[in-house]
């Protein structure tokens, strides 16, 4: 039997097949099948380079046709300025399970994008407090644009505040969103000051050192924390975690390069203390919040699970709508 072709799709044609409200509502049920142990553990290898590093993420997930996925993506924070290009790019492989034939190579950008914001909005609708109606996003980048988006899909948020170590930056996102979702979007000058008015504060930064401190999060807020990815990157306080009702994406991965990392590192914390993965929840086997005053963390550094998700619906889109270039490798 000949393998079947590839199908090769770019930027341009992920971002007409995938919608955010379809992105999160299939990045919800890969962690609601994981939660439930209907799927293998993901697996994550990571390398550092001088001025940024790659990660390989793969994942497996039975969606009617069983997919495997890897994504390669570098991470150079700063590509923008430096040289013009974006800060994250890479591609995700998509394969058939059963077979192991490839399917489709597709450029990562707008899955890593939409599926990270994705993952804020299924943790917020089990760990944000139903009337959470004030938010900060800190990171005021096209991450940061996904999240509030991803925020306003399950939360009917009525005040935002935008923090950025750049100030036109968060200037900038300030009067685009606030014309765009009619919506009071407010520069945030200090990012403490902006949290503390906050039911639910997004970090979505390259930072290195903290700068969310415990004493700026008040009793009730869901906070979470997109940006650590690496070993060297932190956004949270090691401290807040220890006083906040933990949740993960994937433990171990959380262990390694998460916010969670540095507060085991630091010894705030063991990885008993950590209260669930987020597919635990999802699939019913824990609550979300349980209380109004409680402090909820969601860590959150990606999984593969949420690329396959992303992948298969827009391979099978493409393969409707005869999208994409074909390629036979095996000529």
């Amino acid at each position: 039997m000949k393998a079947p072709e590839i199908l090769l799709l770019t930027r341009s044609d992920v971002a007409a097949l995938l919608g955010l409200e379809e992105c999160i509502a299939a990045v919800e049920h890969a962690f609601r099948l994981y939660g439930q142990g209907r799927t293998a553990q993901p697996g994550v290898l990571s390398h550092q380079t001088r001025d940024g590093g790659f990660h390989i993420k793969a994942a497996s997930l039975e969606l009617g046709c069983h997919y495997f996925a890897a994504k390669t993506n570098g991470n150079f924070s700063r590509n923008p300025e430096r040289f013009g290009l974006p800060a994250i790019q890479g591609l995700i492989l998509l394969c058939d399970a059963e077979r192991g034939s490839p399917l489709a190579l597709m450029d990562s950008i707008e899955i890593t994008v939409l599926r990270s914001g994705a993952a804020t909005a299924v943790a917020a609708k089990y760990l944000a407090r139903p009337d959470a109606r004030v938010a900060t996003i800190c990171g005021c980048g096209n991450q940061g644009r996904i999240q509030l988006r991803s925020l306003l899909a399950m939360c009917p948020l009525k005040r935002i505040f935008a923090w950025d170590i750049d100030p036109e930056r968060s200037e900038r996102f300030a009067t685009e969103l606030s014309a765009a979702l009619n919506l009071a979007v407010e520069p945030a000058g200090v990012v403490g000051a902006a949290v503390r008015q906050s039911d639910i504060c997004v970090t979505c930064t390259p930072s290195r050192k903290f700068f969310l401190r415990a004493r700026d999060v008040a009793p009730g807020t869901f906070v979470a924390a997109v940006g650590a990815d690496n070993v060297d990157k932190q956004e949270l306080e090691p401290e807040l975690l220890a006083r906040a009702k933990l949740v993960v994406d994937i433990l171990e991965q959380c262990a390694t390069i998460g916010e969670l990392h540095h507060a085991l590192e630091k010894g705030c914390m063991a990885r008993s203390s950590v209260y669930a993965e987020l597919g635990e929840i999802a699939g019913g086997r824990k609550p979300g919040r349980t209380s109004r005053e409680e402090i909820t963390i969601f860590d959150s550094t990606g999984t593969a699970l949420q690329d396959v998700a992303a992948a298969a619906i827009v391979y099978e889109r493409a393969l409707a709508q005869g999208r994409g270039t074909r390629l036979d490798f095996a000529v």
